[in-house]
């Protein structure tokens, strides 16, 4: 499908499927190379990471173990800018490498937020691997060291990432078409 409609707004294929497994494998592998014999884990932040995640673990090589936290950000099409948790972390993370799974970075308030949350925890080491950045929005300088893609300022739909609560199934990314 080159198009989409959901709710009020249509969409338009911005990033095909083919794409994105290309870019999550490359990911992978820069993973498995940067992080071999440190059996990191990878905190996955729900909901829009879920593919990325799933992708992304098909291609890890290296001894490591998946947890899940949940925040929320976005209403409709922007961010709100205010940050709640809704689900917390329950491993002990103490001197463990963590690679932070991420679908998008767009104002880097989400991800300032979770490193705020983390920060306390006694770390060995910290990862961010996002599928999406948006350089142009950032409002925090973050050290994000596996990027997929950096795309533009448009809001997308598609591979994990929603509009109201839909369109996180489909195997492409979308743009909205203005």
């Amino acid at each position: 499908m080159n198009t989409i409609q959901i709710k009020d707004k249509t969409f338009a294929v911005s990033i095909p499927a083919a794409v994105i497994q290309r870019e999550v494998a490359r990911v992978a592998e820069e993973i498995n190379r940067d992080l071999a014999g440190k059996n990191p884990l990878f905190l996955s932040v729900l909901n829009g990471s879920f593919m990325f995640t799933a992708d992304l673990m098909k291609h890890i090589t290296i001894p490591c173990e998946v947890s899940f936290v949940k925040l929320a950000s976005y209403q409709g099409v922007s961010s709100t800018g205010t940050i709640k948790e809704v689900i917390g972390i329950n491993e002990d993370l103490t001197n463990r490498t963590v690679v932070i799974v991420e679908d998008i970075v767009d104002t880097g308030l989400t991800m300032q937020r979770l490193l705020e949350t983390l920060g306390t925890r006694s770390l060995k080491e910290l990862h961010i691997a996002s599928l999406l950045v948006k350089p142009g929005k950032l409002k925090i300088d973050l050290n994000i060291a596996y990027v997929a893609m950096r795309i533009p300022n448009d809001f997308i739909v598609g591979y994990g990432l929603d509009y109201d609560g839909q369109g996180r199934n489909y195997p492409d990314i979308y743009t909205v078409c203005e």
